[in-house]
């Protein structure tokens, strides 16, 4: 694989190497045949100073692919642990080369990783390669995810490589370029805990606190802080789902990033009705990381970093399991507050929190299940006209509710408009709908046909804004045909 003189500019960086060889293997992308640009994420490279014009040039194309490497660059593969749907295994990136680091002009540090660029030391039997289908399907959720405002990857381009992958049928194979703030992960520290060298995971640690929580490394117990850090920023995140009724799909301990960032979309999908049990995971059979259930798996999965850290947390075993158990149960209490304190908001309680706020936002919910309402479409209605859907609002026990709901919004200090416009600001008009994200990929698969892609785009981009030409995305079908998702290597 030969260096690429014509981008200049992307003068990678790639401070993960400072750690020991142990947690990466060098690595290069398997050179495709026929790279073809799918989309290219404009809005990102202008946010974040990355130079356009690699979306429009030939050398800029073999980037993105993994055909070239930008100067500097040395492509490595992870490695890294997880238990996955409880078993643990030893892991590590098998379809996925980091590049290196981009640092934007506000010195903010971002991965550069390539998915899908080929096989790698483990790989394990696997291809290495990805579809064009799933690739362009976490374009397309980390996009809507970031115009959530939920903290999320996102991504720079998809390329069509030209050549085939072979699932249940043969595929179009294609390449994502992806950011992160790391790609660090539970699974990171995990397999450093399992190799039983204590000072490669004091220098992970060390490496991860100075790259995201800087700020506790003078503290009296830093690696103590940082757990506490990472465990508040889970809750956050996770509270953030739950409100726009994310269902991420398969939170194995690898798939939750260090950083707080919403990673690895593989069979994620949006609720339509609502249901707490809710899964779309072809292999979720049990439900493990349903909807209902994704704040409990986020606090196990922390509970496992939790138990990787020990030997840094205190001198006895002792002191560090009760110093981690303690920090654990930080977590409940903590996304209780974030998720109630969203919650509030979307059905506009402004003022100071009542009584009576929790019991109103869990019968509503309770009538929402019940009643097989869509989530986001009942919280939109709720904010627009203050109404239930049609099919319940006069049923007694809604009513009963929405009287109750009315004298609360009331009783507040606030204009109706204040509390009208909070409750639109938060409850999305539109989701990336599991039905049209389907349409969009069949279109660009099957027809090679982009103009549904680009409009869903602009719409999930700015959610809460409702036009004309939103509005066939905010549709749902009458289909009763159960959703299913897939990993989709």
């Amino acid at each position: 694989m030969k260096k690429s003189h014509e981008i200049r500019e992307w003068q990678l960086e790639d401070s993960y190497r400072s750690l020991p060889a142990t947690f990466y293997s060098l690595q290069q992308a398997n050179p495709v045949p026929e790279p073809e640009l799918v989309i290219f994420n404009y809005e990102l490279a202008k946010e974040r100073g990355i130079d356009e014009t690699i979306a429009s040039t030939d050398s800029g194309r073999d980037w993105l692919v993994g055909n070239q490497i930008p100067s500097r660059s040395e492509g490595i593969a992870q490695a890294y642990a997880g238990h996955q749907f409880g078993q643990f295994t030893m892991l590590g990136d098998g379809r996925a080369l980091l590049l290196g680091e981009h640092v934007t002009p506000n010195e903010e540090r971002y991965d550069i990783q390539l998915k899908g660029s080929g096989r790698t030391s483990f790989s394990r039997g696997g291809d290495g390669r990805a579809a064009l289908g799933p690739m362009l399907r976490e374009y397309l959720i980390s996009e809507g995810m970031n115009g959530l405002g939920i903290p999320t990857t996102r991504s720079l381009a998809v390329v069509k490589t030209g050549q085939a992958v072979q699932r249940e049928k043969r595929l179009p194979g294609a390449v994502l370029t992806r950011m992160a703030k790391s790609h660090i992960r539970v699974g990171t520290f995990q397999y450093a805990a399992a190799r039983g060298d204590v000072s490669d995971l004091k220098a992970l640690a060390d490496y991860t606190i100075n790259r995201h929580e800087h700020t506790v490394s003078d503290g009296k117990n830093p690696y103590l802080a940082f757990l506490h850090q990472v465990i508040e920023k889970q809750a956050e995140l996770i509270a953030n789902w739950q409100l726009v009724g994310f269902v991420h799909g398969v939170m194995n301990t690898d798939n939750m990033a260090i950083s707080g960032e919403t990673i690895d979309y593989g069979p994620c999908a949006f609720l339509d009705q609502y249901d707490p049990m809710k899964t779309f995971s072809s292999i979720d059979r049990q439900g493990r990381y349903s909807y209902g259930n994704q704040p409990y798996m986020a606090n196990w999965n922390l509970a496992r970093l939790a138990e990787a850290l020990l030997p840094l947390l205190a001198s006895t075993k002792e002191t560090a399991v009760q110093l981690a158990q303690q920090a654990i149960e930080t977590f409940t209490p903590l996304y209780t507050s974030y998720w109630l304190k969203g919650m509030r908001k979307k059905v506009g309680f402004i003022d100071d929190e009542q009584e009576e706020d929790r019991s109103l936002i869990e019968r509503l919910l309770k009538i929402m299940s019940d009643h097989n309402l869509d989530y986001t479409l009942t919280f939109r209605q709720l904010s627009t006209e203050g109404t239930l859907p049609a099919s319940i609002e006069n049923m007694e026990h809604c009513q009963t509710w929405k009287k109750e709901w009315e004298n609360r919004v009331n009783q507040q200090s606030r204009k109706k408009s204040d509390i009208e416009n909070q409750m639109l600001s938060v409850n999305p008009f539109i989701i990336p709908r599991n039905e049209h994200v389907e349409q969009v990929l069949e279109d660009v698969e099957k027809n090679d046909d982009h103009t549904l892609l680009h409009a869903f785009l602009v719409a999930i981009r700015d959610p809460f804004k409702e036009t004309e030409m939103t509005k066939r995305f905010a549709q749902v079908s009458a289909s009763k045909t159960p959703y299913i998702t897939y990993c989709g290597t």
